[in-house]
């Protein structure tokens, strides 16, 4: 059996790029034919010409001019829907969607992807006590990665969210120590063939070359905007850096937490800069001007539930963006501390919405906001991540024109029948078991509950040997028994 490269191995060969995917075993090249052949995956999905029609599910698409439909068809040419409607006909291979809702596939607008071969290595950990000390601050754990380590958590990241139905990514993985770092992320997210926005970010040390080498990795690897990946700049409150990113004409994505935070936000509204390519996320502790400037500059929002109540971020602002006319959207932020799964972070954000209306109902007040229903949360999670990603126009609904990145979802698993509410479903029983396909940009990634050509076991050796080799050089003991971040 021959060697296999890692990342950095092929890149001291200077063996393009594309031969390394075509020639080596990589995570998905090895069991591609047979993976296909033994789960009979229909051909061809994805390419030009080939057409595909997903036939009687229960279609929800986010597009309010199209409808949903009790029962109806997708047809998808190529990676493009083509058409939605009930009993169309079409010369195409059939998929069944009997017993499954089809809808968009789920966007997370906030994903620190590089942390998925930390996974829960600190779940009790405060943002402030903990995440800062052991993660992020200058000599923690970020400091050792590698750019093999950058790679593979990346590819990790990507495949477990495509098993779960996340089909978009924007990627804001702080580990850009060097070219080489950011080279090894952009890799991981193509071998991986989801849909990310890749959010460049700063990193640590002498060969830092944030912001500047922004220029290089938009000549090299985002030239066109007509791909899965995309690029942005991943940007503290900064006047400068955010120039930085407008002259290479990608969205600025900024974390904005607390009132010193909101303060430079309206500092920098003064001077004209708070603008509709702007991406905030957290945004919690924010006056009521600065959600007002928000909203009047086209700014978005993403919101991360569960780990703004886990790591003691603020309440989740969901009310006060929606108080304010702003749809925002849904994020998963860091897996050292939460799963990214989006059926957890839909529930999240439904049940905390409603706690604080139904409360303040009991309490006697009147002409309260509305109850977030099940159908809104899934527009969060599907059309409004679209559009807090700047790629509405292309993914986010069932909407004939835009790509075809959609999900189908069981319905005839026990914790979902018998079936009497489609959204109610999905938000409130489903979880990631219930995803049976998965199609990005029509390809179909995701197959009646298994990866399409990956092989787990090598990635699972491959993330096992990163995070052992970050632990190491760290000098960083894992508690894997007990609390990891014990009170004083």
């Amino acid at each position: 059996m021959s060697k296999q490269l890692t990342y950095s191995e092929v890149a001291a060969t200077g063996m393009p790029r594309r031969r390394f995917l075509q020639s080596s075993a990589g995570v998905f090249a090895g069991a591609i034919a047979m993976a296909t052949q033994r789960e009979a995956v229909p051909a061809g999905s994805g390419s030009n010409g080939r057409r595909i029609l997903v036939k009687g599910g229960i279609v929800l698409t986010m597009d309010h001019n199209v409808g949903d439909f009790e029962k109806a068809d997708v047809l998808i040419e190529g990676k493009k829907i083509a058409t939605v409607g009930p009993n169309l006909k079409a010369n195409a291979e059939v998929i069944d969607a009997t017993d499954r809702i089809v809808t968009p596939g789920f966007v997370d607008t906030h994903h620190h992807q590089y942390q998925a071969v930390l996974r829960s290595l600190i779940a009790d950990a405060l943002l402030q006590d903990d995440y800062n000390r052991v993660i992020n601050n200058p000599g923690a754990l970020n400091a050792y990665y590698q750019p093999d380590d950058a790679y593979i958590g990346e590819l990790l990241a990507s495949v477990s969210q495509m098993r779960a139905g996340v089909t978009t990514s924007v990627d804001l993985s702080q580990i850009s120590h060097s070219p080489a770092h950011s080279d090894a992320c952009i890799a991981g997210l193509k071998e991986a063939g989801r849909r990310t926005v890749f959010g460049y970010s700063a990193g640590q040390g002498p060969a830092n070359r944030y912001p500047q080498d922004i220029v290089r990795l938009r000549a090299q690897y985002f030239s066109s905007d007509d791909q899965l990946l995309t690029l942005a700049l991943h940007a503290p409150i900064d006047a400068q850096v955010w120039e930085v990113g407008r002259q290479a004409g990608v969205p600025i994505v900024s974390h904005a937490t607390s009132p010193d935070v909101a303060a430079q936000l309206m500092a920098l509204d003064r001077a004209g800069l708070m603008r509709p390519d702007n991406e905030y996320i957290h945004c919690t502790h924010f006056p009521a001007a600065l959600w007002e400037r928000i909203r009047d500059t086209g700014g978005k929002v993403s919101i991360a539930p569960a780990v703004e109540m886990q790591e003691g971020h603020g309440v989740p602002p969901f009310q006060a963006a929606l108080d304010h006319g702003i749809r925002p959207s849904l994020s998963t932020d860091v897996e050292t501390s939460m799963t990214p799964d989006f059926f957890t972070i839909m529930r999240t954000a439904f049940t905390l919405q409603r706690m604080f209306i139904n409360e303040r109902r009991f309490n006697g007040e009147k002409n309260l906001p509305l109850w977030l229903t099940c159908r809104e949360m899934l527009e969060m999670a599907t059309i409004d991540g679209a559009r807090v990603a700047h790629l509405d126009h292309k993914i986010g609904s069932l909407t004939p024109g835009k790509e075809a990145d959609i999900i189908l979802l069981r319905t005839d698993d026990i914790n979902v029948f018998p079936l009497n509410n489609g959204p109610g479903a999905v938000v409130t029983l489903m979880d990631t078991s219930n995803v049976d396909t998965v199609f990005v940009a029509g390809k179909i990634m995701l197959w009646k509950g298994r990866l399409v050509g990956v092989d787990l076991k090598r990635l699972r050796r491959l993330a096992e040997h990163a995070r052992d080799g970050i632990l190491s050089r760290a000098s960083y003991r894992p508690n894997l028994l007990n609390t990891c971040c014990p009170r004083s």
